[in-house]
């Protein structure tokens, strides 16, 4: 039912979100095909999602270079190409249209200081700015914004700013990795020895008692998920969304570098992936800093 409940106000509410409505031309039907319910939904007020990629180069960055690049590889891809359009004969379905991108509409290159006293906020702030604004829906919803600008990491930064109903994050890391000239070595992946000595009793007990411990925080999970929905109030902290709608209140990102090889070092120690210890990290020092201040 929820979900049900759920596509009918996707379907229903499509007309109010702000697509282009327009007659599809038939000749061109088969390029087309309509948006996702998991796209469609990223255009809902409640959760109008857009994606910010800050990416850190070695050299200034020539525009017109930038942009030819761009033509030649990120636009290759039909999404980065596509209006989101209502079509009246299929009763305001939504569907991907191919468009002709001029690239001038989607790089920005603002003028900037190239000697002031804090680049790192700079970058902090625009990309808090750009946070408050919202994109066109007549241009493909995607721009990227070319800052020439030395920073404590890089000598240039440039800020990808993507909807969401396109792509989420990994998938556009991949494309942009895949734009790049050389692409990086990942190691290949390391297979336990498999132990032949071990009988089937250990293997069996090892197997059941894990089956046994992910029922039991199963069940916890969800009766922690239940108390807190009737029972338990969030503390109020800047993390909490206040109650009026938050698509398009500012936002900030604040970035800090890691050595890679501590990082490592953590993730041999515990046995675990490098995800597991940023995330781990992340985790923590929120938990102690909110415990601390709420």
């Amino acid at each position: 039912m929820e979900v049900e409940h759920m596509k009918g106000g996707l379907r229903s509410r499509s007309y109010n979100l702000g697509f282009k409505r327009t007659k599809v031309r038939e000749e061109n039907d088969e390029e087309e095909e309509p948006l996702s319910p998991m796209a469609r939904m990223f255009h809902q007020p409640e959760s109008n999602i857009y994606i910010v990629i800050i990416v850190g180069y070695k050299r200034l960055i020539d525009p017109d270079v930038y942009k030819t690049n761009l033509t030649e590889t990120f636009l290759k891809h039909p999404r980065f190409s596509c209006l989101q359009v209502a079509d009246e004969k299929s009763g305001g379905e939504v569907k991907w249209v191919k468009t002709n991108v001029d690239i001038n509409q989607h790089v920005k290159v603002p003028m900037v200081d190239p000697y002031m006293a804090s680049p790192d906020k700079f970058v902090e702030d625009y990309v808090a700015n750009l946070s408050k604004t919202r994109m066109s829906m007549s241009l493909p919803m995607w721009d990227f914004h070319i800052l020439n600008l030395k920073t404590s990491d890089a000598e240039s930064t440039v800020v990808v700013r993507v909807h969401h109903s396109l792509a989420d994050g990994t998938s556009l890391m991949a494309l942009l990795l895949s734009c790049s000239d050389a692409l990086p070595s990942f190691p290949a992946m390391k297979k336990k020895p498999i132990s032949r000595g071990a009988g089937w009793f250990p293997i069996w007990f090892w197997k059941s008692w894990s089956v046994l411990l992910l029922m039991w925080n199963t069940l916890v999970d969800i009766w922690m998920c239940v108390a807190t929905t009737y029972f338990l109030k969030d503390t109020q902290t800047p993390l909490k969304a206040p109650s009026s709608d938050v698509a398009f209140t500012p936002r900030r990102i604040v970035r800090r570098t890691l050595s890679l090889d501590d990082v490592k070092l953590v993730k041999n120690a515990t046995h675990t992936t490098v995800n597991d210890v940023v995330l781990a990290m992340t985790q923590a020092g929120l938990s102690r800093y909110l415990n601390r201040k709420y």
